[in-house]
């Protein structure tokens, strides 16, 4: 009786523990956006020098980190993105976002209901001044409607390339497994980021992409200048997190990080 006691007692304890531990992984998410303004975030838009937020591309209106084109009477070619200030290795990024509104006029086909996160990028301030794209991994952001259905979440490779069942990828783009998202909904978009070893894609829950060994591409330019940078390492371990603008508007209502050991 004593020991079938204590065995239960055991089997309560190692369940409060991971309770707890489940607890404390929960409240290590970090808050990147505070809700108030830009301060943590480095714009960098082609034409401009990074800090440069042309046409307040970016801000924060009621609660929310907004993309708009309210300044531009055309879009013009000006790639947007929104650089996090520090560099990040192992880690999930959770984002809630929506697209609104029309897209800005002189926007490229391909970009409306477009926008993405980029991963394992350059820093902004290594950006050439007309640089469109950061070399990076990018996390397409994608919507759909009666002019346009695509998958959501898929990967592309500005100046980089990704390894996938083993064989190197040199397909600029790569369509995840998810459905079609409509409308002007709330869409929770996670990443899973273990350095150079494995990266995922989750949207409202449901993993639909994974593949390894992101590295700079030798065929783009960039690539003599960041392999310096790089050390001579082609592989990506690390690197900046930035959020796009291409054009089309777009909100966010949470981005949070949870860092992994």
């Amino acid at each position: 009786m004593k020991k079938s006691l204590f065995m239960m007692g055991s089997v309560v304890i190692l369940l409060m523990m991971s309770s707890c531990r489940q607890k404390n992984a929960e409240n290590k998410w970090i808050q990147l956006f505070n809700g108030k303004d830009l301060t943590g975030w480095t714009p960098k838009i082609t034409g401009y020098e990074a800090g440069d937020n042309f046409g307040n591309t970016f801000r924060v209106e009621d609660g929310l980190l907004k993309v708009r084109y309210d300044q531009y009477d055309q879009f013009d070619g000006r790639f947007g993105h929104l650089f996090y200030q520090d560099e990040l290795s192992h880690y999930k990024l959770r984002v809630e976002y929506r697209f609104v509104g029309d897209q800005c006029p002189g926007g490229a086909g391909w970009a409306y209901r477009n926008s993405g996160i980029m991963v394992h990028g350059q820093r902004p301030e290594t950006m050439t001044l007309d640089q469109d794209f950061p070399t990076s991994v990018e996390v397409q952001l994608l919507g759909s409607d009666s002019l346009v259905e695509r998958t959501n979440m898929n990967v592309c490779t500005p100046g980089t390339n990704i390894v996938m069942n083993g064989e190197l990828i040199l397909d600029h783009c790569i369509n995840s497994s998810s459905g079609f998202f409509f409308g002007d909904e709330w869409v929770t978009a996670e990443l899973e980021v273990r350095g150079n070893e494995v990266l995922y894609h989750v949207v409202n829950g449901d993993t639909v992409l994974q593949y390894n060994q992101p590295q700079l591409d030798e065929r783009d330019a960039s690539f003599a200048r960041l392999i310096d940078v790089n050390k001579g390492d082609k592989m990506l371990h690390k690197g900046t997190i930035s959020l796009q603008s291409e054009s089309h508007p777009i909100d966010f209502r949470k981005v949070e990080l949870l860092v992994l050991e």
